[in-house]
């Protein structure tokens, strides 16, 4: 709705700009700083600490106590049975363990991008001119050299 609402709203509004910036605050695009992982928690509670905006959206947890509003799962079951949100029967279980699935995933981008980086590196030895060390010194044009032996030649005498 967020990128909705820009391109609306926004005087300036650029389609691309805003539909990469909404992936990338929503960890569904990378970039260089890959390592930069946003947790759905810790981003929840820094910005909306009571939780107004995932209650008005997400009806199944409305009536759970702030601080369980963004970790249903941490919630003892009798006050999840309280506010009749029992996770595995109102509201889903946890798809993947963040904790756990971030550092995997920042492993596997780290990797990807050092791949990228030695393949690039690589290809750049391959195709680039020999160092100053092992080049060649430039042979004089014919007229320079004829020029020189000349004066070599004159001076002899």
């Amino acid at each position: 709705d967020g990128q909705k609402v820009f391109e609306e709203l926004l005087l300036d509004a650029d389609w691309a700009l805003n539909a990469g910036n909404w992936m990338w605050l929503s960890a569904s695009a990378f970039f260089s700083q890959f390592y930069r992982v946003y947790s759905p928690v810790a981003f929840g509670k820094k910005t909306d600490k009571l939780g107004d905006y995932i209650r008005k959206y997400v009806p199944e947890v409305r009536k759970l106590p702030s601080e369980y509003i963004y970790e249903p799962w941490e919630a003892p079951l009798s006050v999840q049975r309280q506010a009749k949100c029992v996770v595995g029967t109102d509201y889903p279980r946890r798809v993947v363990i963040h904790e756990e699935v971030y550092k995997n995933n920042i492993g596997r981008m780290s990797a990807a991008y050092k791949q990228t980086k030695e393949s690039k590196v690589a290809a750049e030895k391959s195709t680039k001119r020999p160092s100053s060390q092992n080049e060649r010194k430039p042979k004089d044009s014919p007229r320079k050299k004829a020029k020189t032996n000349t004066l070599k030649d004159y001076f002899k005498k």
